[in-house]
């Protein structure tokens, strides 16, 4: 620092800045009492506390240890195995051979994750730990024999080959004269397969199947629905052990620099030493993985839940495993499409999903889901009210296969500071003066029913010139539009991101709490009235447990518990009377009256025609902008 010219320091500065002040201010915000980036809330703990109490994430950990120390080890004996084979064989061959094994690390990530995703299915293997696993093996191997192959290379036969002529056995052999040789570049190799399939997220993605998650697959699915203050406690975590890992390095380098001062006996106790550290640190992770669950933790009486992200109290999840001892499997999504695609492609993968009316019009319509027994869902007769099975009739005829969970609408909120016109049409997110600062719902069909409306259209017309005027309609919005988001709105508006953003009242209504000067409308032209509904799926695994979740959640006190949790529009009628707060009973945004409910409309399922006309011209919107 002290011989550079006063530019160079500059630069210097900057480029630290750049890297480690995002790392900084995610550490101070995992001491942020408030949830919102924008308001600081006062100090506190109890984001590394819940993250800690959070057994989804301490599952996913578990299994991200266990997953990363038996593909280490596996992989590390095959590439040595292989790279000791080589050695006998010619250049060519070798050479040849060697272009093969690193394919896995020339080739893209996302291109071995599908093949081995497809490979995967073929054989028939069910999607979970084992298929992570073997992938883990399978691209590690290269990076192991890239670390082995070079030293190999080095080490002359002759010693091995004079061993043998002295009697020795070809292991005894190959113990004392090779192995010994080989030893730095297979540690390396080991901690370099250690490190990646810890970093691995795109493979692990591709073959991990529903209910199985390690840490990044996990932090991912949090990430899709909102950054939540537990993933800033965790990644400073990671952090912190990562300085510590560095600076045990440094100090393990100026150790061996050292060795050309030690004994013989001297290095054999260092060795001694290394081995017993390495193998206290693999028995450690195990504990952990014992200790955390993870794969250890499988249960047969299970139910397989798929889920929106934030979509229920996570306290109603453990009153349910304690009570009817059923272990809930649970994952989320952020939009019906993502659903509708995993459940698609593997439909044994979950029991029970809550799907929008119209996908659950589509389900039906394609065989996917479950009918009713409401002998086994008492709860659901008595307190879901009649006039929402009735409204739903539109979607589900009969009420044959679907147990409305919540409903509402959908329209804009608006920042009272930050927005001056009057908020009464849809035609405001088309106003140039707010360029930047709207937000869009990332949802085919709920982005499509504004420009729907406004235009006078059904929101579920197939015909193919309306569609291309809402396609255009949207297009030409683009240039505007800040982002096109899902929770994110929510969090956005809370810390003033944007000023007009496209929301669901369940959401607006807890966007009110947390930042007064947010204002919720359902425009003049009218809107959309959605429900979100429990149906079990038609290869359900566990179709009785699917059943009892369903009805567990009809209990009012449980339905009162989401509704506070989630804020959403609850359709249980006596969890409804239980609301205390008379403000929040009467509110028009959780419980909007006739007048707003007039002037809105259900989604139906457009058919397999008008889904892929609509799929199009998404494909026509997301790429202009």
């Amino acid at each position: 620092m002290k011989n550079m010219k006063p530019l160079e320091k500059i630069y210097f500065w900057i480029i630290m800045i750049f890297m480690y002040l995002p790392i900084v201010t995610l550490i101070v915000l995992s001491f942020n009492r408030s949830k919102s980036r924008a308001h600081w809330g006062g100090f506190t703990f109890n984001w590394y506390i819940r993250l800690f109490s959070d057994s989804a994430i301490l599952n996913a950990l578990a299994n991200t240890l266990i997953i990363a120390l038996i593909a280490t080890i596996a992989a590390t004996i095959i590439g040595t195995v292989t790279c000791v084979a080589l050695g006998g064989l010619n250049r060519r061959t070798r050479a040849f051979i060697m272009g093969i094994t690193n394919i896995p690390m020339i080739n893209a990530d996302i291109v071995t994750g599908i093949s081995l995703m497809l490979l995967f299915r073929v054989l028939h293997f069910q999607s979970g730990f084992i298929t992570v696993l073997i992938a883990h093996i399978t691209f590690n191997i290269p990076y192991v024999m890239l670390s082995v192959m070079p030293r190999m290379k080095t080490i002359s036969p002759s010693v091995y080959e004079a061993a043998l002529d002295l009697g020795a056995k070809p292991w005894y052999a190959f113990r004392k004269t090779i192995l010994p040789d080989l030893a730095p570049a297979i540690f390396s190799g080991a901690l370099m397969a250690f490190t990646m399939s810890l970093d691995d997220f795109i493979i692990t993605y591709f073959t991990k199947g529903s209910g199985f998650d390690t840490l990044s697959t996990k932090i991912y699915n949090e990430i899709k629905r909102g950054i939540q203050p537990e993933i800033y406690a965790l990644s400073a975590i990671i952090f912190t052990l990562v300085l510590v890992l560095i600076f045990a390095s440094k100090r393990m380098r100026t150790v061996q620099r050292k060795d050309r001062e030690l004994t013989e006996k001297q290095i054999k106790f260092r060795n001694i030493r290394n081995i017993v550290v390495v193998s206290a640190a693999g028995l450690g992770i195990i504990y952990l993985a014992l200790l955390f669950g993870g794969v250890f933790t499988k249960n047969s009486n299970q139910v397989y839940v798929y889920n929106y992200g934030e979509y229920i109290d996570p306290e109603v999840i453990k009153l349910f495993q304690e009570e009817t001892g059923i272990e809930v499997v649970y994952d989320e999504y952020e939009t019906n499409e993502i659903m509708f695609a995993k459940i698609a492609s593997d439909p044994s993968s979950y029991d029970v999903v809550c799907p929008s009316d119209y996908m659950v019009s589509r389900m039906i319509n394609l065989d996917m889901v479950e009918p009713l027994d409401y002998e086994l869902l008492p709860n659901t007769l008595e307190h879901i009210g009649k006039q929402y099975f009735e409204t739903m009739e539109a979607f589900d005829p009969g009420n044959q296969y679907a147990v409305p969970y919540f409903w509402g609408t959908v329209g804009i909120l608006y920042n009272t500071n930050m927005v001056d016109d009057p908020v009464t049409s849809w035609d405001i997110l088309w106003n140039p003066k707010y360029k930047g600062e709207i937000l869009m719902q990332d949802s085919v069909r709920d982005a499509f029913m504004i420009p729907m409306i406004r235009n006078g259209f059904s929101i579920n017309t197939v015909d193919p010139a309306e569609v291309e005027i809402a396609t255009q309609d949207l297009i030409a919005q683009g240039p505007l539009v800040q982002a096109y988001v899902v929770d994110q709105v929510r969090d956005k508006m809370i810390g003033n991101e944007a000023a007009l953003g496209v929301i669901y009242s369940g959401e607006a209504l807890y966007c009110q709490w947390e930042n007064p000067d947010l204002e919720y409308v359902v425009p003049d032209e009218g809107s959309l009235v959605w429900f979100d509904s429990w149906v079990i799926t038609k290869n359900a695994r566990n179709k009785e447990n699917a059943l009892k979740w369903i009805d567990f959640l009809s209990r009012p006190e449980i339905a009162l518990m989401n509704f506070e949790f989630i804020t959403y529009s609850v359709p249980n009628e006596t969890a409804w009377e239980m609301i205390e707060d008379e403000e929040i009973r009467n509110s028009e945004i959780a419980f909007p009256g006739e007048e707003i409910l007039n002037r809105c409309y259900s989604e139906e399922y457009l058919g397999e025609e008008g889904e892929m006309l609509y799929a199009e011209a998404w494909k026509k919107v997301k790429s202009a902008n």
